[in-house]
């Protein structure tokens, strides 16, 4: 599937962390209303009837919004929820065994961290790579940081979007200025916010300044 590349401009991760004054959906909202344009929705340690429930209530929520819905890593979740694709990591179901499980009509995004790989994800059917840790990140502690020109040389080894993720929040986001990228995926930059709604839409300033 072709990816509308507006689409990747301010990709928020979810992360419930940060879920001690609002509850997750309460947060996407605001994420949704503040302009986010794409939201993933990454569950580690919910089980699989929870992880549902909740994903029933976010594609809910993305749908009034007209945003797509990316569920992390579970494609069993996204295939039930009729969710608009699935993001696998490296250690996941592979891209050519998802793409038969979900179809053609659903994006299916890869996580790539050399040139190498996002040159694979391509060839294997992905419609979108993510590369990080840019700026390092509390999301995953095993991330390793990548420098701004392999993210690059990865922007530019495949023509279908890239969007940058690890540690990016307002203090940095400038720096990826002229690496190519479609745009960004944030996780604590948006979701351990007061105002979530506020920086979401100080973000996509801030993007569309640069991209």
């Amino acid at each position: 599937m072709q990816v509308d590349k507006k689409r990747m401009t301010l990709y928020a991760v979810t992360d419930r962390k940060w879920t001690t004054e609002h509850t997750l959906a309460e947060q996407v909202e605001q994420a949704l209303q503040g302009g986010a344009t794409l939201i993933q929705l990454r569950e580690k340690k919910l089980s699989f009837n929870e992880f549902l429930e909740e994903a029933r209530v976010i594609k809910n929520l993305c749908a009034r919004y007209q945003v797509p819905l990316i569920i992390n890593d579970n494609v069993d979740i996204a295939m039930t929820v009729n969710a608009d694709g699935v993001h696998l990591g490296q250690n996941d179901l592979s891209i050519k065994e998802a793409r038969k499980r979900v179809g053609e009509g659903k994006i299916i995004g890869a996580t790539a961290r050399t040139k190498e790989q996002a040159i694979r994800a391509e060839r294997e059917g992905a419609d979108y790579i993510g590369s990080g840790a840019v700026f390092g990140t509390s999301t995953k502690q095993d991330a390793k940081t990548m420098s701004i020109e392999t993210l690059k040389e990865i922007c530019e080894a495949v023509s279908i979007p890239v969007v940058a993720i690890g540690g990016i929040d307002r203090s940095n986001i400038r720096n990826l200025k002229g690496s190519k990228i479609a745009g960004t995926a944030i996780v604590s930059g948006i979701f351990s916010k007061k105002d979530v709604k506020t920086e979401v839409k100080l973000l996509r300033e801030e993007l569309e300044a640069i991209l």
